[in-house]
């Protein structure tokens, strides 16, 4: 009797243990899997991020780089204005390409009523502004268009370049007009006294920095204006039209608010154009 329990006593033992080794393996089998598949989640998130990463960041390969400048020429930012702050003075002509030249001597001729005035612009100066310029220029942008505004005391400065001066007469939105985008402020006179002495053509602007449009003018005196225009340009032909105007006076229009007034003497730009670099 003993020998029969003892035998079965010893037989169930087994079976537990039996029981307890496959409950085991299969554990050990399940935390095996468990850890594999967790494994192969892990690199497929990995491998995502990966290409997440390149794509945003722009690696891929087979897609040039469009935001580098090539070689001799600058990167421009034409910022476009939004529809709803484009007032009717405003004319649209699209949009320079955002590579500029940043090489050579370029003339610009600009075609009077009165006789023709002529500048250097240099390129590696202003090659946003210069660019631009040109763009415009070959929209015939300035084409029959009138000098706006004299200051015959202060800054003395001739301004031109709003699209929507023209006709007979003046208007009160005369000097609100220009092209569909802004640009950035360049080679600003922050080293030289004056800052915009006689003979330098400058673009003109709002306060706020970035807001070059069209609009420019020739300096006909030494002029303490504060350095924040571009500067353009120097005027190589002409200036003694530009003085001749001067001398004939402003009507005080502008008296009030920025200063000056339009000229008595009348400027018509005929035509505005931009030679092809030199150099």
């Amino acid at each position: 009797m003993t020998s029969t329990r003892e035998r079965q006593r010893a037989a169930a033992r087994a079976r537990l243990e039996k029981e307890m080794a496959e409950r085991s393996a299969k554990a050990r089998k399940r935390r095996q899997t468990q850890a594999i598949v967790s494994a192969g989640v892990a690199l497929v998130l990995v491998v995502a991020g990966t290409v997440w990463l390149a794509v945003s960041l722009g690696g891929d390969d087979d897609k040039p780089d469009t935001t580098a400048a090539a070689p001799g020429a600058s990167e421009c930012a034409f910022n476009a204005l939004p529809t709803e702050q484009r007032p009717p003075q405003i004319k649209d002509v699209g949009l320079p390409s955002n590579q500029q030249s940043a090489t050579g001597v370029q003339t610009m001729t600009i075609d009077t009523n009165l006789g023709p005035i002529t500048a250097k612009v240099d390129r590696s100066l202003v090659p946003c502004t210069a660019g631009s310029f040109t763009y415009l220029a070959e929209k015939n942008f300035f084409d029959n268009t009138k000098c706006h505004r004299l200051v015959s005391e202060g800054i003395k400065v001739l301004q031109c370049g709003d699209p929507s001066a023209t006709g007979n007469g003046w208007r009160d939105t005369d000097g609100q007009g220009g092209p569909s985008y802004r640009m950035a402020e360049e080679n600003l006179p922050t080293d030289k006294r004056p800052p915009y002495p006689e003979g330098v053509i400058a673009m003109a602007k709002s306060q706020d920095p970035g807001s070059t449009g069209s609009q420019f003018f020739i300096v006909y005196g030494d002029s303490p204006l504060d350095p924040a225009y571009t500067v353009l340009g120097t005027i190589t032909g002409g200036m003694d039209i530009v003085k001749d105007v001067a001398k004939a006076g402003d009507d005080g229009a502008f008296a009030q608010q920025a200063g000056g007034g339009h000229p008595k003497k009348e400027v018509i730009i005929k035509d505005l154009t931009m030679s092809n670099p030199q150099g």
